[in-house]
């Protein structure tokens, strides 16, 4: 079973979280048995798409599988001041984890740092405006903020990305949230072949979308 997940909504309890989709997800469970089981996260403030296994057999295949990396996941994010040099490319920085207090963030971390994980990320420029720039990106690893931390590493962070330097007003507009959203998901399903699930841009995302002249 696979969710649209909206922005704001934190994918499983952490420091301070109370109201979680991995709680909301009891509503679909069958009289005297669990709930379904989610497969993988997304950030709190990323939108998108995000999966779920309905039975313990179907979570340990998917959940397989994805640790073999043969999920492809497709973001869509609007970065600032505009789009990256090249176009299209590919970000390969380890990440290490930094504790700042009750806060957790990614770094960038050179690879033989005792604490380094390796990451990777493509990206392709969508379309491009004076202000700003809308990118598709396909992580081929799953750390934690990895494709925030990797587009501000190059000067591209994502709007409305406080923590890691994105801009809060773009061309005069403001930024209402974290502008990242999981457009896509593939995966090999449990009864054969690849499943695609697509989940459309939000609305507020694609209101900035249109005033930036990126559609």
């Amino acid at each position: 079973m696979a969710l649209n997940k909206p922005s704001g909504l934190s994918s499983q309890g952490g420091r301070g979280q109370v109201n979680t989709l991995d709680e909301l997800l009891w509503a679909f469970a069958k009289p005297g048995k669990a709930r379904p089981r989610l497969i993988h996260r997304l950030d709190r403030d990323t939108s998108g798409v995000i999966l779920t296994a309905k039975t313990k057999p179907a979570a340990s295949f998917l959940g397989k599988h994805m640790m073999g990396r043969r999920f492809a996941k497709t973001y869509r994010a609007i970065v600032t001041p505009g789009a990256p040099d090249p176009a299209q490319g590919a970000i390969e920085e380890a990440l290490r984890r930094e504790e700042l207090g009750r806060e957790a963030y990614m770094r960038v971390c050179p690879p033989d740092h005792p604490d380094a994980e390796s990451a990777k990320t493509r990206y392709r420029t969508l379309s491009r405006g004076a202000d700003a720039a809308l990118l598709e990106l396909n992580p081929e690893t799953g750390r934690m903020h990895q494709i925030r931390v990797h587009l501000a590493s190059i000067g591209r962070p994502i709007s409305g990305d406080v923590r890691y330097g994105g801009a809060l007003a773009v061309g005069g507009h403001p930024v209402p949230r974290l502008m990242l959203h999981a457009a896509a998901l593939s995966f090999p399903h449990p009864d054969g072949g690849t499943k695609v699930i697509e989940a459309p841009v939000p609305a507020d995302m694609q209101k900035l979308i249109d005033l930036l002249g990126l559609a």
